[in-house]
């Protein structure tokens, strides 16, 4: 009688644990943020956007100096295309040589400011030492020290690579030594105990635990690099989209202005398409619970 007894308090036990472990579970929407129609609702979005831009364009809600029609966007898309417009460069050269400032900056951005954000995360002098001067220029904007970079690097493609390169390798480092908080003191201590090194220690236990952030630090710092490169095509650039739409404005080519503000969203929003679906790839393990 007594072993029932315990029998059954123990599956009372049993089912109250397991009613427990229900409770607190995250729900499977949260746990898996990547499901739902999420495609669904960003295409509508988009859709609505558009439809709102072509209703208030046609019904003569804004004028178009201030709001040009998508038809007037697309055809100086067109003419862009052909080299109608900006002294006859077509709109190839002038989206490669901004990809080619942007992407090279970012890249160089990435190379040297994940090893210093992480070395800045487990270690307090290098902490001590990079972390002022890296605050203090962080809020700065860009075209508070152009001059500066123009004075000491000349006009020449050299100082546009600069400034976009001080705009993306502030966010990248930031996210890196946050990252490297990830790593927690069980792992680290467990890595050591198995007779790793401290180079051993960095590479398989702090830098998978710091990758999720890092990525996010990059996605952060390409839209940074993208909204800098109109300030660094101020600098005697000859070619380039933040060039072209400066120049557009100055001639109140409000369409050519559009046509480039949409070219630089959508080239941005292509290549976080991209981080995102690298981030699926290289941590899984993100968002999940």
């Amino acid at each position: 009688m007594t072993a029932s007894r315990d029998s059954l308090a123990d599956v009372r036990l049993a089912d109250a644990a397991q009613g427990e472990r229900r409770r607190t579970r995250p729900p499977k929407a949260w746990r898996l943020p990547g499901e739902g129609p999420t495609a669904a609702l960003s295409a509508a979005s988009v859709a609505g956007l558009a439809a709102l831009w072509w209703v208030a364009t046609h019904l003569h809600w804004l004028p178009p100096l201030f709001l040009p029609t998508p038809e007037a966007v697309w055809a100086a898309f067109v003419d862009a295309s052909r080299g109608h417009i900006q002294g006859g460069l077509p709109l190839a050269q002038h989206l490669a040589w901004s990809a080619l400032r942007v992407f090279g900056a970012f890249a160089l951005a990435a190379l040297t400011a994940v090893p210093v954000g992480i070395l800045m995360g487990v270690s307090r002098v290098a902490r001590g030492l990079l972390d002022p001067p890296l605050e203090f220029y962080r809020p700065l904007p860009p075209l508070a020290y152009l001059p500066l970079v123009v004075i000491w690097f000349g006009i020449d493609e050299t100082a546009k690579i600069v400034v976009i390169y001080l705009a993306c390798f502030a966010p990248i480092a930031m996210a890196a030594r946050a990252g490297v908080r990830s790593a927690t003191t069980e792992q680290i201590h467990a890595a050591y105990s198995l007779g790793g090194s401290f180079g051993q220690v960095v590479r398989h236990v702090v830098l998978p635990a710091a990758l999720p952030e890092i990525l996010t630090g990059l996605r952060i710092a390409i839209g940074f690099g993208w909204t800098t490169l109109v300030a660094a095509e101020m600098v005697a650039a000859t070619a380039g989209l933040g060039q072209m739409v400066l120049n557009a404005s100055s001639f109140l080519r409000t369409d050519v202005v559009v046509m480039g503000i949409v070219l630089i969203g959508l080239i941005a929003w292509v290549f976080d398409l991209g981080m995102r679906a690298l981030e699926r790839w290289l941590v899984p393990w993100k968002g999940r619970a």
